[in-house]
């Protein structure tokens, strides 16, 4: 069994083995997922005295030019990154307000710097397992803990829904949305490895899938609520499931429907006239009308919120200006339609990857087994933000650029296998001659044609 076909098993010696023979870049690396998704400085209070984060990430560039599997991965998804960095400074030097802007300034480079830190540094498959299995089992964590606290409340509803490790998921709109970027790729790989783990393993994974539409149930988020259904039934259509597996869906559905508490019901009905939803649309409407006035470059970076408390006082039903509870308001009142543009084609070189790691694992005997579903997964992933972005504001938020960067990198592992595939010879066969066929070269490579992305 091959190193890699090893770490199918998620057995923890071999992963760990593996690990160990990682360069310390990549240690760091997977220090980062840890801290990122696990919060540790939450649980262990007595670690919350510097930013690990920012330690790890700056410990892994130091280490990265003596990693010896390191990359400078070619992607056009790198100059669209650096394109979006830039508009981000000019809209935030032509802002009327630049301070707020400055402030917030590295609300996007943080992702900047890791993205391009993880496509460079995970170049292997067994690396890119090895970070998966750690954004897996950190997700799952999260998600067990809020399918306890839903069936703890007997499946009831509050008006804070769940709230998540204190971050970026502690929110409960942002902890559904993490959950929608989980489920899909816990459950896809858990198809693929099935036939390499024991039936405990399999579970456990299935588990997970289970426990993030759970979170996601008690969590309140309509809009990750709706989300999660269309992710549902898209994967039902990719992976043209059996017609009980689709009666077995639809009944699990309308089991969850008749679970969820009549208040959560009640707030799907007064969808578009309650209080929440009022706010949202007029937060829409003011956002539009920001970018009609500011077309090219936007209001300034985060700047929509202390604009719209002078323009629309009237309309702040809570109290105080939120962001725009939209992602594509967000980033086209941040940068204007410029930035709105490139931001809408990173969200389209996301999609446009996972196919091309698909089919080019069609034809690359070479490329990692893992990757097609892993890619069906990022796809769906993509599509839960784009959907669930449509009633939250998580532009600047882990989702996109992270799932960003581990497609980006699984696409340059695949191109690499099958750029470095073998020359494969071929003997005619008989019915070639018989059917009157051109018999194939002997001594030409039948290797794919696939530029090398390093």
């Amino acid at each position: 069994m091959d190193s890699l076909s090893k770490l199918y098993t998620f057995n923890p010696k071999a992963l760990w083995q593996q690990f160990k023979k990682e360069h310390f870049a990549f240690w760091m690396v997977c220090l980062y997922f840890v801290i990122q998704y696990f919060d540790p400085q939450e649980i262990y209070k007595r670690l919350d005295f510097m930013p690990w984060d920012k330690v790890a990430i700056g410990l892994a560039f130091l280490a990265l030019p003596r990693d010896p599997c390191r990359r400078w991965v070619r992607d056009s998804t790198n100059i669209w990154m650096t394109l979006f960095l830039v508009v981000i400074y000019i809209s935030s030097a032509l802002a009327i307000f630049p301070a707020v802007s400055w402030k917030h300034w590295f609300a996007f480079l943080d992702w900047y710097v890791i993205y391009f830190l993880i496509i460079n540094t995970v170049t292997t498959s067994e690396r890119y397992f090895i970070v998966l299995a750690i954004f897996l089992l950190a997700n799952f964590k999260m998600a067990i803990f809020g399918a306890r606290t839903w069936v703890k409340r007997g499946f009831g509803f509050v008006s804070w829904g769940i709230e998540g490790p204190k971050g970026f998921f502690w929110n409960s709109a942002d902890l559904s949305t993490e959950m929608l970027m989980f489920a899909p790729i816990a459950f896809e790989l858990a198809m693929y490895v099935k036939p390499y783990v024991k039936r405990v393993t399999y579970w456990f994974l299935m588990a997970g899938s289970v426990a993030g539409a759970m979170t996601v149930m008690g969590a309140s988020s309509r809009g990750a609520q709706v989300t999660m259904v269309g992710q549902g039934g898209w994967m039902a259509i990719q992976r043209k499931l059996k017609l009980k597996v689709v009666v077995a869906i639809i009944a699990a559905l309308i089991i969850g429907w008749h679970f969820l508490p009549a208040h959560e019901k009640a707030r799907f009905e007064r969808s578009g006239t309650d209080q929440t939803s009022v706010q949202r649309l007029d937060y829409w409407k003011a956002g539009r009308a920001m970018i009609e006035k500011h077309p090219f470059f936007g209001v300034g970076f985060f700047n929509f919120a202390p604009l719209y408390a002078i323009q629309d006082p009237s309309h702040l039903f809570y109290g105080k200006p939120q962001l725009p509870h939209n992602i594509f308001v967000q980033v086209g009142t941040d940068t204007g339609l410029i930035g709105l543009f490139i931001f809408l084609v990173l969200i389209y070189r996301n999609l446009k990857l996972t196919s091309e790691i698909r089919r080019t694992c069609a034809r690359a005997r070479d490329a990692p087994g893992f990757a097609p579903s892993v890619a069906r997964g990022l796809a769906l992933t993509t599509w839960g933000f784009v959907i669930a972005g449509q009633f939250n504001t998580v532009s600047y938020y882990p989702f996109l650029w992270i799932n960003l960067a581990l497609t980006v990198a699984l696409a340059n592992i695949v191109r690499k296998a099958a750029a470095n595939q073998q020359p494969v010879t071929s003997i005619p066969q008989a019915n070639d001659v018989v059917m009157g066929a051109a018999a194939p070269s002997t001594t030409q490579a039948s290797v794919p044609t696939v530029q090398e992305s390093q």
